[in-house]
């Protein structure tokens, strides 16, 4: 069951946070320049510092979703840092994919979400059926808890319902963008994709158990 009034005082403080807009730029031009870090995954580290990687890998990803604009890409980089996953060319290619081309559609906390369960649960073979159909029943579980938390799956009803508490697509036309822009929506709209990587971080440090 969505605890909105808990959401609704996420969403407060991301509005009266003060951003290091200088730090968090520098941070995506090392990425965009040098790539994305490989790292040889510990499982025991990783759930030895469960709590700390959930914590950091949602601020990170609320701080991408702010500077970059793009709920998808925000996701998809503060997980794919975290866990050394893909490279840069992904996060290019998601470009499109808040709210599914802005149309209101997916929210690109589950988007960029499920691109990172490609890459981790998935087979560099196509013809791989069997992770093909694990990496699916990952997802449908993520997508089910996700709207358990948030609510909605759509981007629209999340910002009608838990952002700004009326209906307002930014994809519809300029003048959209900027009433979105200026009732804080990109700062507000950190918390879909806080909640999905914290979320799909867990789901990816738990299949490490296994």
């Amino acid at each position: 069951m969505p605890d909105y009034v808990a959401m609704k005082t996420k969403v407060d403080e991301l509005a009266a946070r003060e951003w290091d807009v200088a730090g968090i730029q520098a941070r995506v031009r090392k990425l965009a320049k040098e790539g994305i870090p490989k790292k040889k995954l510990d499982p025991k580290e990783l759930l030895a510092h469960k709590a700390e990687i959930l914590a950091r890998v949602e601020l990170h990803a609320e701080e991408y979703n702010f500077i970059t604009k793009n709920c998808a890409q925000g996701t998809a980089l503060a997980l794919m840092e975290e866990f050394g996953l893909g490279d840069m060319e992904v996060i290019k290619a998601l470009t499109p994919f808040p709210g599914v081309g802005g149309t209101g559609d997916m929210c690109g906390g589950i988007t960029g979400s499920l691109i990172t369960f490609g890459l981790f649960f998935g087979s560099d073979v196509p013809l791989d059926f069997d992770a093909m159909n694990n990496a699916i029943l990952i997802s449908q579980k993520f997508m089910a808890n996700f709207e358990g938390k948030i609510g909605h799956m759509y981007c629209a009803d999340i910002i009608e319902t838990v952002i700004l508490g009326h209906r307002l697509n930014p994809g519809d036309s300029e003048e959209a963008m900027v009433a979105f822009t200026n009732e804080q929506g990109f700062e507000k709209c950190g918390l879909p994709p806080g909640t999905g990587v914290k979320l799909a971080a867990e789901v990816i440090i738990d299949s490490m158990q296994k």
